[in-house]
């Protein structure tokens, strides 16, 4: 009996050491990656830039795709709950796209192209349904990819306050993404780079709307009334 147990042990340790072999490289983070059932991905099935809409995928989730030389695509579709009013489920979803760059210390800093847009659904909202631009620098404080053996390569990103996201499954070493370049006319806000990496900008408001922000302790709704106002934000989603 003793004897089976230790064999059983040694034919497990394999498979765990494998599952938590790190190999995190510029070169492995190349493709496509995509979280939880996968059913969100970063390319043409996702977005449509010339008319600002989405289609929308069955599941929630986050993707994440990167070239070789240097661009990123970013799709991300989330449900955000109120604890306080059980009925008021915000639905955001998230497009964006740009250059990468992986620091020395392994820290990812993005910036976008300035074409990115979001759409958000709040039911308790004074404007329930509305598309606003997304163009945040985001920076990440690192990255690791980890060898499973039954899924092949996860990716984990950390965010500036080290908070991992989602994990993600890689797709495909090839990057599924729109062109690499702007993809509608945006008319920049005034923008400035704050010191915890995310950046602060004044657009103009018609009417309250519902912004995501950034705390040390995780993801917090802000109700924007003003017509000139500046909001924080970082990376939308964990």
């Amino acid at each position: 009996m003793i004897f089976n147990l230790f064999a059983f042990f040694l034919t497990s340790v394999p498979a765990v050491l494998a599952q938590t072999t790190v190999v995190t490289s510029p070169q492995i983070l190349v493709g496509t990656w995509s979280s939880g059932s996968k059913n969100v991905v970063t390319g043409a099935g996702f977005a449509s830039p010339s008319n600002t809409s989405f289609t929308y995928p069955p599941t929630t989730g986050v993707s994440y795709s990167f070239t070789s030389n240097g661009f990123y695509e970013i799709a991300r579709y989330r449900f955000k709950s109120n604890a306080t009013k059980p009925k008021c489920i915000t639905g955001v979803m998230n497009w964006c796209h740009g250059t990468y760059q992986i620091l020395p210390n392994n820290s990812i800093n993005m910036v976008p192209l300035g074409d990115g847009y979001q759409q958000i659904q709040d039911p308790c909202s004074a404007v329930t349904n509305f598309v606003e631009n997304y163009n945040d620098t985001e920076f990440y404080e690192g990255y690791e990819i980890l060898q499973d053996p039954v899924d092949g390569y996860k990716l984990t990103l950390y965010q500036f306050d080290g908070t991992p996201l989602a994990p993600q499954f890689q797709l495909s070493t090839s990057p599924n993404m729109l062109p690499t370049q702007s993809l509608r006319n945006v008319t920049a806000p005034p923008s400035i780079t704050t010191n915890n990496g995310l950046t602060t900008e004044n657009r103009k408001r018609s009417s309250a709307e519902r912004r995501w922000s950034q705390t040390n302790g995780g993801l917090i709704t802000t109700v924007i009334i003003t017509t000139l106002v500046g909001g924080i934000a970082g990376p939308l989603f964990l």
